[in-house]
Formats: structure tokens, sequence, C-alpha cells
């Protein structure tokens, strides 16, 4: 906090607002002072509204950094893995190694869900998008662990976060395989989280799974990097279902709703709907020549950012994996990633696309990894559900464990002023 003041003059009147500092970042002016004396604040999208205070996660996207805790995102992906991210979103601080083992043997008990939950997905048709499903299918949860949704017991809070951490792989798992008819596989406790994940994906009853080390590390990576991303879309959505006192399994299902938008959580499977209509790599100059084209509606995905105007740092560390795959899988002739690759290359070294700074970011090469795994797009961004599901559930059990107020944005009305009803017969 800060004691300084900011002033603001209008029809000859002068208010006193107070100016509250962060740890870093930009300082905030508190606006809440307007209503009483008769004004609001108008901001589209709220991109200059700080809707609340955190201790989570700090993007400065002019310089590319992300921190979590404090900790650089390319630290934790380095020297971390997924689950002690998940510790550091939800405590605020990393694990001892005891601590650790706790918070992992605690998530690996939860893995199953209630066996009625199978038939919630035979209402489902076969060919529905995975994320319809995933909507419904987090919402039921509150049906089944309904002994522990007082939201004022920090305990229940906590048993809750566990759960939703523990139990997103095995819905979305089960989504996939409803949606091509094979049966759920159960969760094995004795395999890493990310393994564990792929061997409910693409494991069958017939045979033991055996899953690639290499491929449950990107997995692993891309669960990490898309923990959390501070307010955005679907994380405020969280906040503002979680505002109103709805049970946490209800705020995640509409995080899951919100991340379903293709402006938002669509952004990989974009990408690799791009590269199937590019098609094939004597096209590319074709390309690339209408994404310069202002007159053009084609855009190149997953270059660039909303938020990160230099780089995005995720994105380094996931090509470091997407190189590591598709060595592994020996797909570098692949004739998609074929093209993903030529991109790349463009956008690294074009002058136009270095001036603009169109970067490849963390969607262009999450999606290359999880095309080269044999994940579906349609997929994708339940992957990017389920690896947010710690950032949002932080997020929501930080606002109810402090001060906090149901949310309502205010509008500028620009509709008809008060008019008389006239009856039908006389309009």
């Amino acid at each position: 906090m800060s004691d300084k003041k900011a002033t603001l003059s209008i029809d000859g009147k002068t208010l006193e607002l107070n100016v509250h500092s962060g740890t870093i970042g930009p300082d905030v002016i508190e606006v809440s002072p307007l209503t009483g004396n008769g004004y609001f604040t108008y901001d589209p999208g709220f991109v200059s509204t700080a809707a609340c205070e955190s201790k989570i996660t700090y993007i400065d996207g002019n310089a590319g950094v992300l921190l979590h805790g404090g900790y650089p995102i390319e630290q934790l992906a380095e020297q971390s893995d997924y689950l002690e991210t998940c510790y550091l979103l939800l405590y605020g601080k990393l694990p001892n190694q005891t601590e650790k083992e706790t918070f992992v043997n605690k998530v690996r008990m939860h893995t199953m869900v209630n066996d009625q939950m199978s038939t919630f997905f035979k209402g489902f048709r076969r060919d529905a998008h995975p994320m319809a499903i995933m909507c419904g299918v987090v919402g039921a949860l509150s049906a089944f662990y309904h002994d522990s949704l007082d939201i004022a017991d920090e305990h229940h809070r906590e048993i809750s976060a566990i759960r939703l951490i523990a139990k997103m792989p095995t819905l979305a798992a089960m989504t996939y395989k409803y949606t091509i008819g094979q049966p759920f596989m159960y969760p094995q406790n004795h395999l890493s989280y990310s393994e564990n994940f792929l061997h409910m994906m693409f494991g069958n009853p017939c045979e033991p799974s055996n899953v690639n080390p290499v491929l449950a590390k990107a997995m692993d990576k891309i669960f990490l990097l898309h923990a959390d991303h501070e307010q955005n879309a679907s994380t405020s959505t969280v906040r503002l279902a979680g505002s109103t006192g709805a049970n946490p399994f209800a705020c995640i299902s509409a995080g899951i709703a919100a991340l379903w938008g293709p402006s938002h959580g669509g952004a990989n499977e974009a990408v690799l709907d791009m590269l199937e209509e590019i098609g094939d790599a004597s096209r590319i100059d074709e390309f690339v020549a209408r994404a310069k084209d202002k007159n053009d509606p084609f855009r190149l995905m997953g270059f660039g950012h909303r938020v990160y105007k230099n780089f995005d740092p995720r994105a380094k560390v996931m090509k470091q994996a997407a190189d590591e795959v598709l060595a592994e899988l020996g797909l570098e002739n692949d004739p998609l990633l074929k093209i993903a690759k030529r991109l790349e290359q463009i956008a690294l070294e074009d002058e136009y696309f270095v001036e603009k700074k169109l970067y490849p970011n963390v969607d262009f090469y999450s999606g290359i990894i999880l095309k080269a795994i044999g994940i579906p797009t349609s997929m994708f961004t339940v992957i990017f559900a389920l690896g947010r599901t710690p950032g949002w559930i932080a997020h929501w059990n930080e606002m109810i464990s402090g001060a906090y107020r149901i949310g309502r944005p205010r509008q500028l009305y620009t509709g008809p002023e008060k008019r008389d009803f006239v009856p039908l017969d006389k309009r």
C-alpha cells in the first residue's frame, strides 16, 4: 500500500483518490469513492482495472516476465515439476521434501472418481465436443463430493483443491475414451501425474501400459506452463462465480466454459487448424504473404501474444520440449510438423515478424507437442483446462479465505430513456 494520492477534477469538484502500490508492478488508483459521488469508471474488457489483490502470480508483459510466488517460470519449468508448482500456487511457497511427498500422495489417493460418474458420460453423444462434456462432468463432482463443500472451512477448501487437481486427468481421459468408444482406464497410483494421464489416455485393458518417459516429461511441462496466468478471462470467471459463494466444482466448471472460447483456450487448437489449412510446405510462402496483407482476414495462429509484447517466457521451454518429442518419435518429416518448423524459422528471421514481435508463443509449441503425442485437436483445450486447474483453485481459495464482495460490474447505459408502455392494439 502507499500514502500517495491522485486527484480527479470533474464539474468543478475535486475528488481525492488513494493510490496503492504492490510488491512490483504499476501503482493502482482506488476508484471506489467515485460511486458515492455519482460516477463509475468505463473500462471495456477490464484491461485497466485491478479487480482484486493477489499474491499468486505476476506478469510483466513488456519485459516477458512470468512469476509464480516470485519464482520465474523458466526456473520452475527446468528445475521443478507440475505437482510441486501446484503446491506453490496453493500454499504460496515451495514445499520441503516431506511436504512434497505428502502432497503428491494425497493427489495420488484421490485420482479415482465415483463409479457412478461413468453413467454421466452415457448421456452425451459420442461426437460431443470434449469441452462440452468436461463442463458437465466437472460441475457434477459437487453431487458426489458434497461432504466438503463448506467454503468457510479451510480444511474443506483444501480437500476440494486436492480432489480437483487429482480427478481432472481422470475425467479428461474418460472424456477422450468415451468419444472414441474405448473402455475407461483406471488410474495407477505408482505412476507420476503425467504418466498416469498418458496411461489413462492411451492404455487399454488388454495389455500393460508402456508410457514413454520423454513424452511424460513433455506432458508435465505443458501442464506446468499452463498452471496459472494471473487474472485472465477464465480465472476472472472463476473468481466472479466464487464471489457468489458457489461451490468450487461449480466455479471450476465456469472456468472451463470460459476457457472454451477460441480467443482464450482454443489457441493451440487453432494452430493445428491453421497448419491443416496450409496443408503443404509448398504453400507456406503464399500463406505468409496473406498474413502480411492487411486486407486479408487470414492470420497466422500461435504467433505473438496479447500480454507479452516482447516474448513469451514459456515458449523457449516449450520449444525445447517440442524438439525432444519430435526427435524421440522420429517425426521430423511429418508433413504438418514440417510446416510448423518452417513457420517457426520464418517468424524468428523474417523482418516483418521480428519487427512486429510475432514470435512463436506457447500455444504454437504446445500444439506441435500434443499433435506429435497423438492427442486429437478437440482435446487440446481440455488439456489446457487440466493444467490450469491449480491456478483457478488457488485464486478461488485466495478470494474465499480473505475479505471479498460479490462481483458486480457497472455499465455505461446507452439504451432508451424512460418511456410509457403502449398497448399492443395502439402500436
